[in-house]
């Protein structure tokens, strides 16, 4: 900076000039400067939540949160790993360091996870894999509680709460987590199942057989083109007991 002074000593009016050209010339790109007040940021963090209906927490850590932390665990990069295990609900957070791309480790996550798919319930709603996006995140949180039962609240929640908040202008998802679908619990008998050389995984195919809605293709009568369906499934509970698992000599 000594040719700086030495010019302000010689030529005061020029270094005058220069130094109100750099005020002029910053204060200008001050205003101009471009600021975001959310700007959008990427962070390497990836969460797995997975809907087993109906489960208790416990059952719910062992037979879920367990066995996809011990997938993801082995990808390499993580900096944390945390885990959350509801009534009916996994929810698995896994942390990457920041030098990491969040839609390769999202991808590689997913891959993992496809490893262990056939050793978790039967059961469970597909495990969603989902970056954390700020901009996503939810807005409003409401919990639905009341004396009646729970797969009852869960379907106040969804049919009433859920459509309500669905109609809202700017509303774009409406994601209801966690909660108890009406089901039907069938008690197997293991001392006749043993008489008759039956097993679980038979009973459990009849009645998936038996209970399901099959098309029919198209019926055409004239001028008019008409769907068919078979329509096979129970309308009553007490009807289970009538489906036939094996029959002798099978």
């Amino acid at each position: 900076m000594q040719w700086l002074a030495n010019l302000s000593v010689r030529r005061p009016v020029l270094s005058t000039v220069i130094i109100l050209v750099i005020v002029v010339v910053g204060v200008a790109s001050y205003l101009g400067l471009g600021v975001d007040k959310f700007p959008k940021v990427e962070f390497p963090v990836v969460t797995v939540t997975t809907l087993y209906p109906g489960s208790s927490p416990e059952a719910v850590e062992t037979d879920v949160t367990d066995k996809i932390e011990g997938a993801v665990n082995t990808i390499g990069g993580i900096e944390s790993l945390t885990s959350i295990s509801n009534e009916g609900v996994s929810l698995v957070i896994v942390q990457f360091t920041m030098e990491k791309d969040v839609d390769a480790v999202a991808q590689d996550v997913r891959s993992k996870i496809d490893t262990v798919l056939r050793d978790l319930p039967a059961d469970i709603e597909p495990p969603q894999v989902q970056k954390i996006d700020p901009d996503a995140s939810p807005i409003l949180l409401l919990s639905v509680s009341g004396e009646r039962p729970v797969a009852e609240l869960t379907r106040i929640a969804e049919d009433v709460v859920k459509r309500r908040l669905e109609t809202i202008d700017g509303v774009g998802e409406v994601a209801i987590i966690g909660g108890q679908k009406r089901r039907i619990n069938i008690q197997l008998d293991p001392v006749r199942m043993r008489a008759a050389g039956v097993t679980a995984l038979a009973v459990q195919r009849a009645i998936a057989s038996s209970n399901a809605d099959i098309p029919g293709g198209q019926l055409e009568s004239g001028p008019e083109n008409r769907t068919v369906r078979f329509n096979g499934r129970v309308d009553d509970p007490r009807k289970l007991a009538d489906i036939v698992v094996r029959q002798a000599g099978d």
